[in-house]
């Protein structure tokens, strides 16, 4: 392909991201591959290119643009190698207008720039949103040992996640034979840290109430030894179908599926009241702290879809305040940033629920952060998490 064509099919690809994020469909990454399956001369060189330009774009403009055109066209003007794509050829886009509109660069929609700030992060802790995330995996030690997995794969040792190895920005795991076999998943540090400071431990009944995949459920399996028992449910079927294939992979044996009625969480699982010693809530929220992967996601959140985030975060807390035998725990985690889904959601939970307290959690990374612990990008160089850790009397 020649540049020219390059960017016309940035230019649509990015069409199809923008009118996903405004109509609710598919992720930008799922696109990308659609994209690309449908254009099988493109080579592999000339997908490279096309999607960095593409992610650039999204990186750069917080305000969802009008079209692919403006956002590649804002870019141009600030790079001549990518405006001289701009000839009018056949496959190449057609000359750049003086006054045809633009993208506007900016790190975030306003709204939500200044929701971030009132919930304590400054602009450094933003832009570091959107920077280029590591690819990080949890050794599976019900199968293997950190120390000989890095031997073969290599990567990073984590001090502040004992079974994390970090590799390189878009590195290749799923053709490792370490992977295949069940001795390492992909798993960002931060989502392991928060999952360890659930307390679970071998022996214990725990409930992962919005287990989705099963990246935590797997987790705690593994600090559980593989003893005791872990009742994953979810609404999604098909994000919850993925878990039993994980599970056999990874070794797992003490984790069982339950797939449950949206709102009607609470009679699903209904033979489990005050009965379970850890219940984590991994719950489903704005997903401000994964941008550095997903960064078309601040062009899908409003004002009205947080609204229904924390609506449903607060029902699922006390849900999950039910499964808790007396002298168990709950653990709340969302990645979010913004305290409407963090900070004050605990504190809406311990005015609702006087007789439960909050645990001091003790962890290398992380910042205190209202009664839960924070994790950033810019300071832990993790995915954005919120955890608490709610003990009842």
């Amino acid at each position: 392909m020649t540049p020219a064509a390059r960017a016309q099919a940035a230019i649509d690809l990015l069409d199809a991201v923008i009118e996903a994020a405004r109509s609710g469909g598919a992720a930008a990454d799922t696109i990308a591959q659609r994209f690309f399956a449908a254009r099988r001369y493109a080579g592999s060189k000339d997908r490279r290119a096309i999607r960095a330009l593409v992610w650039e774009a999204i990186r750069s403009f917080g305000e969802r643009p009008a079209s692919g055109r403006a956002a590649i066209v804002a870019l141009a003007r600030e790079r001549p190698e990518l405006a001289e794509c701009f000839d009018g050829s056949a496959y190449g886009p057609a000359s750049i207008q003086a006054s045809e509109p633009e993208a506007v660069t900016a790190l975030a929609p306003a709204w939500l720039i200044d929701a971030l700030a009132a919930s304590d992060l400054d602009t450094k802790e933003v832009a570091a949103l959107l920077e280029r995330a590591p690819v990080d995996v949890r050794v599976n030690r019900l199968k293997a040992d950190r120390a000989s997995v890095q031997a073969e794969i290599g990567g990073e040792p984590l001090r502040f996640a004992p079974d994390a190895l970090r590799l390189g920005t878009d590195a290749p795991v799923e053709p490792l034979p370490a992977w295949r076999e069940g001795r390492i998943e992909v798993q960002d540090a931060g989502s392991q840290i928060v999952g360890s400071l659930a307390g679970a431990k071998p022996g214990m009944c725990v409930v992962d109430l919005c287990a989705g995949g099963g990246g935590k459920t797997l987790s705690l399996a593994a600090t559980m030894d593989n003893h005791g028992r872990i009742v994953a449910s979810d609404t999604d079927r098909p994000r919850l179908s993925k878990l039993p294939e994980r599970a056999a992979r990874a070794g797992v044996t003490i984790a069982e599926t339950r797939l449950l009625d949206p709102k009607r969480e609470a009679a699903g699982l209904a033979d489990l009241h005050e009965s379970a010693d850890v219940v984590l809530v991994d719950a489903p929220c704005s997903a401000t702290g994964t941008w550095r992967r997903n960064p078309e996601a601040r062009w899908r959140l409003t004002p009205e879809r947080l609204d229904r985030f924390a609506e449903v975060q607060s029902r699922l807390l006390d849900v999950a305040a039910q499964l808790v035998r007396p002298g168990g725990s709950l653990t709340y985690v969302v990645c979010s940033l913004l305290d409407k889904e963090g900070r004050d959601q605990v504190a809406a939970f311990m005015g609702r629920h006087p007789s439960w307290s909050a645990s001091a959690l003790q962890a290398i990374a992380g910042r205190r952060h209202g009664e839960g612990l924070r994790l950033t990008p810019a300071h832990d160089g993790t995915d954005g998490f919120f955890v608490a850790r709610l003990a009842r009397a």
